[in-house]
């Protein structure tokens, strides 16, 4: 492993980590794929190799990414943003609707799907990273400082909450706490906060009084979840979250077993949006406590390589992206747990699904190019020392 490793700069814990989830992605990707098997046909060794597919674009990108260094990042992120919001526009009036919700774009001639969001999360947090950076000097005045840097989030959330509220608002929280740290005064935050929920509140009387206007298209399938939710007792118009209970307590302290599982048969979406509830299923208490401590590593790594950095920029872009990928774990395991609302959120790195893992790759190979960059620095350093 040493001797691969000395190809692959920046943090060797995170390259271990991610290798390491990636390849083992590719066994519970088979394993879990049955539920989809019943609805879509086909045999797991197809969902095998499009899923490999998938690994390999992913491993090359985040290599290809970290081998960059974040002064284009820095330069680019504002083209990034708006090729976001142009996707984003895209896919809104194009894009391939499932369940009301219009959130695919399909690729032309390989016949793959790329969900526009996954692209405009890191997009937008690269953006408000270096806007933080640029106004740093005026976030005190709203016009000069404030404005400019909430704008972008409004914009990007904005066009996610109609097919995706559960994403727009997790990003929403990461950028609120990207802008605290980057030191917009808490009164200000306070307002901005205080003013998205009068929006947001006012636009739901706007919908229910105008429900020919289809304002939200998918506030009904809100409501609902959240109102099963709180009813538990209404196990039948939630048959999901039931199963997922039930294939968790089935896990028990070592599981089933790899391929043992049989509840993950009955769970749709059990290879992504309900991947804990399989992985507990078959692995157990004690896999589920070394998969939650694997995702903490990542974290503190990713954290630490921001906060080692020189650049308020690179500090900003390696702690959103560590709380992206933290919260999007965080929202899988509390669904399957029954602690949150049936949601669209899966386990980066070892669930199924194309852009979303293509994307966590892309941005773990941004935050190893801050760590190279820095490491290079050191050494460089210590030569001139010497």
């Amino acid at each position: 492993m040493r001797e691969y490793l000395k190809y692959l700069k920046g943090d060797s814990v995170i390259w271990i980590i991610a290798i390491l989830m990636l390849s083992f992605s590719l066994v519970t990707v088979y394993s879990f794929v049955p539920i989809l098997i019943k609805i879509e046909g086909g045999s797991p060794f197809k969902y095998l190799y499009k899923h490999f597919i998938y690994v390999v674009l992913a491993f090359f990108s985040m290599y290809w990414m970290h081998m960059r260094n974040p002064k284009y990042f820095f330069k680019l992120a504002k083209f990034l943003y708006y090729l976001a919001i142009g996707l984003l526009l895209f896919t809104m009036f194009f894009g391939l609707k499932v369940n009301d919700a219009g959130r695919w774009i399909r690729v032309p001639f390989i016949n793959l799907t790329f969900q526009s969001s996954d692209f405009a999360k890191l997009a937008l947090i690269l953006y408000l990273s270096r806007l933080l950076e640029v106004k740093k000097n005026k976030l005190d005045d709203w016009k000069e400082g404030v404005f400019p840097v909430f704008l972008p989030v409004f914009v990007i959330c904005g066009l996610i909450v109609k097919d995706n509220f559960s994403t727009a608002a997790m990003l929403f929280a990461i950028c609120i706490v990207l802008m605290y740290i980057g030191k917009v005064p808490l009164k200000k935050i306070a307002l901005i906060l205080m003013g998205v929920f009068l929006a947001g509140f006012f636009t739901i009387l706007i919908h229910k009084a105008f429900p020919s206007a289809n304002l939200l298209p998918r506030y009904q399938t809100w409501e609902n979840r959240f109102v099963n939710h709180e009813a538990p007792q209404d196990a039948l118009s939630n048959l999901q979250v039931s199963n997922s209970y039930l294939a968790i307590s089935n896990g028990s302290l070592f599981g089933q077993g790899v391929g043992g599982g049989k509840l993950k048969e009955f769970i749709p979406e059990a290879y992504a949006d309900f991947y804990y509830a399989s992985f507990v299923e078959e692995l157990g208490a004690i896999g589920a406590f070394f998969l939650v401590l694997l995702y903490l590593i990542l974290l503190f790594r990713v954290f630490k390589i921001g906060l080692n950095s020189d650049k308020l920029f690179e500090t900003y872009i390696c702690v959103g992206i560590g709380m992206l990928i933290c919260s999007q774990v965080s929202v899988n395991m509390l669904v399957c747990t029954g602690f949150f609302p049936v949601t669209g959120q899966n386990m980066p790195l070892l669930a199924m699904g194309g852009s979303a893992l293509i994307m966590a790759c892309v941005s773990i190979g941004i935050t190893q190019s801050v760590a190279r960059v820095k490491l290079n620095s050191i050494k460089e350093s210590i030569n001139k020392f010497e």
